[in-house]
Order: structure tokens, then sequence, then C-alpha cells
């Protein structure tokens, strides 16, 4: 598997990659200034890669927008992660590029989109339908048929109630409580969830 990203989401990757007794081939960063991370030597930029046909990669960059620019332009093809200590139901459907962290569940039904990251003790319960390059935050909690759209990120131990939907390219801060939908590109922090700010991602696909 190779990644791209060097930095310390992609140290948590290498982690579990290891764990599913994965080889790391290479890894690629567009900062030129790295030649090496984790005693693997850096092999090139994102650029190199796209051209190389070297396999199966993960884009390791928690950053929502720029793991969405990265895929634009890489091909791929892409793997998925999930660490052994993470829960994940036999109905849960996990598309390309994503990755499940340590002690994160999943239950029954969900649908996870592309170059999705459940981090760290974040609980996902059934039948939620979590669209590409959302980032559920560490212990962040979705409860039943809650959908989130492309590109949302969900805050550190932040709360969603049952059924709600939140639109895409949202942010949701740490610790926020939402009782009710959210709309596209809003930034809701609180308890409960209220607006503060409403920034669109003008590069969106």
């Amino acid at each position: 598997m190779h990644i791209i990203g060097a930095s310390g989401h992609a140290k948590v990757i290498v982690d579990i990659l290891k764990l599913n007794s994965l080889s790391i081939s290479g890894v690629w960063d567009d900062n030129k200034k790295l030649t090496s991370f984790l005693g693997y030597t850096i092999n090139g930029d994102t650029h190199t890669y796209n051209h190389s046909n070297r396999g199966a990669v993960i884009i390791a960059i928690g950053n929502n927008k720029i793991r969405s620019q990265i895929a634009a332009r890489v091909n791929g093809p892409y793997g998925i992660a999930v660490h052994p200590k993470s829960v994940v139901s036999s109905t849960v459907t996990l598309n390309e590029g994503t990755v499940v962290m340590p002690n994160a569940t999943i239950n029954a039904d969900c649908k996870i989109g592309r170059h999705v990251i459940i981090n760290t003790n974040a609980s996902v319960d059934h039948e939620c339908e979590i669209g590409d390059f959302v980032h559920i935050s560490p212990q962040a909690a979705l409860a039943g048929n809650v959908s989130v759209a492309e590109g949302t990120q969900i805050g550190i131990g932040a709360c969603v109630l049952q059924g709600l939907k939140i639109g895409k390219w949202a942010t949701i801060g740490a610790g926020t409580v939402i009782i009710k939908d959210v709309p596209d590109y809003a930034v809701v922090v609180g308890n409960p969830g209220r607006i503060i700010n409403s920034i669109p991602y003008k590069n969106e696909k």
C-alpha cells in the first residue's frame, strides 16, 4: 500500500496497515523539503504518483478539502484501512480510500462514502449515510439514520441526534450538539448547535 501525506494522521494510518499485515510500498508528499517519514523514503509528490501506476494508495491527510483536491488529480486505485480494534458491521458499505481508526464503531446498514475518516472512538449508528470526504472526528457520535453530506467535518466529541441531515462542506464544532438539520456550508457550534457562519467551498467538484 502507498501513502500520500507524511504527517501525524499518516502515522496512525501506517499503524493500521501494519496491524493488517500490509506493507508500506511508498510514501508521497508535496512538501519537497521532506526526504523521509517513519524511516520510509519520500518517493515523490502527488503529481509523480499520478503517473507511476504503482498500485493501491490511501490519501493520509486529515483536511477534507486537501484530500478531495488530491483525489481529483490522483486516479488511484485506492485502498481501505480498517483498524482491527474497530467494530464494523458486516452490513456496512465502505468505499475506496476510507479509513476507520481504533475503537470506532459503525453499526448495521451504514453507507460510508469515498475517502472518509471515521476517527478514534467515533460512533456511527445504524443506517447512517456518510458522503465522500467526510471526517467524523474522535469521540463524535451519530445516532441512527443520520445523513452527512460531502466534505463535512464533525468535530471532536460532537453529537448528532437521530434522523437529522447535515449538508455538504459544513463544519460542526467540537462538543456541539446537533438537534436540527444543518444546511450546506454552515459552521455550527454550541449546545444546542447554532449557526455562526457560512463558508462555501469554491473548489468543490
